[in-house]
């Protein structure tokens, strides 16, 4: 079966909050083989070599050639060359909605996933419960979390609302977030059973989930292609696309008597995703909206994003660059995605993101509405507790008025139904919703 044509026209981006409540039918995509390029090239490495070399044989769901090691590209005339300086172990950027990778690094290698798991614990458990339903955390929520995990301050007694627990999981990766929402769920070791069966179901085939929230454990991995699968899959889900969006919110505080009354205090939690809230040395890239970031001693630095441009998504995953400097994953991530939407339209695929087995509706997700919201809220409200939605300018090419995104509100549609399923595309429902950048 030959990859993925190339669409003729780009989907239109519909601001219309509206719309968010439509059902979106996704079609039925099945594992295509790669495609035969012209010109292929296969290189040993994008730059300087990894320390580690990846097994000889990989995984080739997607395609043999992303089975294949070193980097791969189709380099035939017009095409930009690949960044010289990128020293990830794998790393793959692909069209978020086509499904076609453009191109790829060592992308099935089996590798520690870190804080990047999160999106496939997102992805499980986030439909199974209202954003409004309330827990009250018990001792037992916050056992058996790894030491130095990383946390977003959850506090034995208290009580929080599923929003306010997400919020935790997506903006500070917060390991105590994720252990009281497995028990919430019936148990880590439950979720941990679920996590691996849904990866199954998404064909990512490289994954197991020893523990929901990506610490270090021995036998946990994931590849770039399966953490890319995850934040594909999740990006269907309005609540998903959210909190993986959010910037900055006020998370709940500890509870102080203050003149004989109980006072519930504020802190205040920042993404730690530099590409969506930037940094000393990385700026906010353009069009970002989300998704996921990680580190640990055995992974190193992971990253998953995905951006919008001139009505084209990309995604792409980076895992643990050698050039051991700040920030370095996402400077290499923003290289990559640079170059992606440099060579879309231009670059013959390597491969591509396969579909779930069986591929329902986006309301057909346990527990969620026809937007692939929890719950079956289909407020289009802001986020509560003082939220901030993701803002990136944007350079349009000729007037270069910042244009940001946020979520919540544009519905992206194909042109005809025809093309959507010669395609077989997977469009991302309301991802994203264009607006001035205060």
């Amino acid at each position: 079966m030959p990859a993925p044509l190339q669409t003729i026209r780009r989907p239109l981006l519909v601001l219309s909050a509206a719309l968010s409540s439509l059902a979106l039918t996704a079609p039925v995509a099945l594992a295509a083989p790669s495609p035969t390029p012209t010109a292929p090239t296969t290189t040993p490495s994008s730059s300087a070599s990894p320390t580690a070399t990846p097994p000889a044989n990989m995984s080739s769901v997607g395609g043999t050639r992303l089975g294949q090691a070193g980097t791969q590209v189709n380099l035939t005339s017009g095409v930009p060359v690949l960044p010289k300086d990128v020293t990830a172990r794998s790393w793959i950027v692909s069209d978020a909605e086509s499904g076609a990778v453009l191109a790829s690094h060592n992308a099935h290698w089996r590798l520690p996933p870190a804080s990047t798991l999160k999106m496939l614990f997102a992805d499980t458990v986030l439909p199974k419960f209202p954003k409004t339903t309330e827990h009250k955390v018990v001792a037992s929520d916050l056992a058996g979390m790894g030491t130095g995990s990383s946390l977003v301050g959850i506090k034995e007694g208290e009580s929080y609302t599923v929003h306010d627990l997400w919020l935790g999981v997506f903006l500070r990766s917060g390991n105590d977030a994720v252990h009281v929402l497995s028990h919430m769920n019936g148990g880590v070791a439950k979720t941990v059973s679920d996590m691996n069966a849904h990866a199954q179901d998404l064909q990512a085939l490289d994954t197991r989930v020893v523990t929901p929230d990506g610490y270090d454990e021995p036998g946990q991995v994931s590849s770039a292609y399966d953490l890319t699968l995850f934040a594909r899959s999740g990006l269907q889900k309005k609540d998903f696309r959210e909190y993986c969006s959010t910037v900055s919110a006020k998370f709940p505080g500890e509870t102080t008597k203050k003149k004989g009354k109980s006072v519930r205090g504020t802190f205040d939690i920042q993404n730690t995703n530099r590409l969506l809230s930037g940094d000393s040395d990385v700026s906010v890239y353009p069009g970002i909206a989300g998704v996921k970031n990680g580190n640990t001693t055995n992974a190193g630095a992971t990253f998953t994003g995905v951006a919008e441009r001139n009505g084209k998504v990309l995604l792409v995953t980076v895992m643990n660059p050698e050039k051991d400097e700040h920030n370095e994953v996402y400077k290499e991530a923003a290289k990559i995605l640079d170059w992606g939407f440099q060579a879309d339209g231009k670059v013959q695929p390597v491969g591509e993101l396969v579909a779930p087995k069986n591929v329902p509706q986006a309301s057909a997700q346990p527990g969620a509405t026809a937007t692939g919201e929890a719950g079956g809220d289909t407020s289009t409200k802001p986020s509560a507790g003082g939220s901030a939605s993701a803002s990136a300018s944007e350079d349009d090419g000729s007037s270069g008025v910042g244009i940001a995104l946020a979520v919540a509100g544009g519905l992206l549609v194909l042109l005809a139904a025809g093309v959507f399923l010669v395609n077989r595309r997977w469009p991302l429902p309301d991802l994203v919703r264009r607006r001035p950048r205060p």
